[in-house]
This record gives structure tokens, C-alpha cells and sequence, in this order.
């Protein structure tokens, strides 16, 4: 007879429920041999870590943490632990010398269609005081969506009045998710509206898009 032990840990919303499975089997062909399973399951939950500026623990000097461990107003992404860790790793190397700075983080939801948004809404721009004009269209009906024969797409875009800053930018439809990398980099350089509309894409892309929208 031997013991065989199956675990798993899984995480929400700041809670992980750790599951083990023990079991007991008698390794001789017989329809007697004794078997027994169970399953034990734990939920314990534990509060981030609160952290500086340079993520280090505001309790304990010795502790660095990121990701969703960690107490920051850093989105819950891959990208952004990603981006935590490396900002936590030199800090440990070299002494507290970097600290974070969160871009435009953007993200999506991979449906189908899929739909994805970076920066700012309406709401949130509007309690910072911004003045702004929101452009918004249907897209089903231009070229780049015609040719994949998929009408349910739009966009929406927040550009800040005078300077034709990028504040916000939300589409949804075919490659969506990949046009806001597009917006994301145009907002981390600070390339305005004009200067967006002024490069020459392959058309008809979802790149190419981009020039409409602003």
C-alpha cells in the first residue's frame, strides 16, 4: 500500500483555497484492496503586502513585493507583475533607486468580438477636470472589417481639446486587441492626434484605422 498526495493552489480576490488529495491504494490486483480518498481543502485569506514607492515593505525593509501580492495601484496583469518584478529585482541589486510609474496599461477581453481599452473613460476624465472631445463610430461598414465580413465593431476615443492628447481609447472588433498596443504606444511617446494621423499605414489594416479615430 502507498500514499499518493495531489495538491493544488488557486487565488481570488486576495483569498487561495489550497486543495490536497491523499490516497491510499493497495497495489495488488484484487477487488478487496482497500482504498480510501478524501479531499481537504483550506481557504485562508491574506492581505497584501503594503509597499513603498520603490516596492519595498512599509513593515519589514528585507521584504520586496509585486504582482498581486502586492498593494499597488498597478492593474491585476501579467504585463504589470512583469513590469513590478523588474522594478522590485533592481531595487534589491542596486539599493533603492527605481520606483514605478504606471503607463497606459492596456487590456482586453478576448471575445468574440474582441474588445479591448486603454487610458482614460469619460467619467474619469471628466472628475480630473479635462476638457475633450470623445469620437465615436460604428466600423462595421468600413474596409477592414467588410474584408473579414464583421459588422459588429466601434470605437471610441478620448482626445484632450488643444494639445490632441490621447486620453482614453476603447474599441471593439476583430484584432482590437491588438490595435490598442497601437494606442498604448502612442500614448506612453506622446504622440498626438496629428502626429497619428500624419503616418502612412498599409491600408486597408486596423492600423490604419487609427488616423480616423482621432
Amino acid at each position: 500500500m502507498h500514499l499518493t498526495l495531489f495538491y493544488g493552489v488557486s487565488a481570488s480576490n486576495g483569498k487561495y483555497r489550497a486543495q490536497v488529495t491523499p490516497s491510499w491504494r493497495d497495489n495488488t490486483p484484487s477487488p478487496q484492496s482497500p482504498r480510501t480518498e478524501f479531499l481537504y481543502f483550506l481557504e485562508q485569506s491574506f492581505p497584501d503586502i503594503v509597499v513603498n514607492e520603490y516596492l519595498q515593505s512599509v513593515s519589514n525593509p528585507a521584504v520586496y513585493a509585486a504582482g498581486d501580492v502586492a498593494a499597488t495601484v498597478g492593474l491585476p496583469l501579467t504585463p504589470v507583475a512583469a513590469y513590478e518584478g523588474r522594478i522590485a529585482a533592481s531595487n534589491m541589486l542596486d539599493g533603492n533607486r527605481h520606483t514605478v510609474d504606471y503607463p497606459a496599461i492596456p487590456s482586453a477581453v478576448f471575445t468574440v468580438p474582441p474588445l479591448a481599452s486603454v487610458g482614460l473613460q469619460e467619467e474619469e476624465a471628466r472628475r480630473q477636470g479635462l476638457k475633450f472631445e470623445t469620437h465615436f463610430d460604428k466600423t462595421g461598414s468600413w474596409y477592414s472589417f467588410r474584408r473579414l465580413a464583421e459588422p459588429h465593431a466601434a470605437y471610441k476615443v478620448l482626445v484632450e481639446e488643444g494639445s490632441g492628447r490621447i486620453l482614453g481609447a476603447h474599441v471593439l472588433g476583430p484584432n482590437a486587441e491588438e490595435l490598442i498596443n497601437l494606442f498604448a504606444m502612442a500614448m506612453r511617446t506622446g504622440l498626438n492626434s496629428h502626429d497619428i494621423k500624419q503616418i502612412i499605414f498599409t491600408y486597408p489594416t486596423f492600423a490604419s484605422d487609427m488616423g480616423y479615430m482621432v
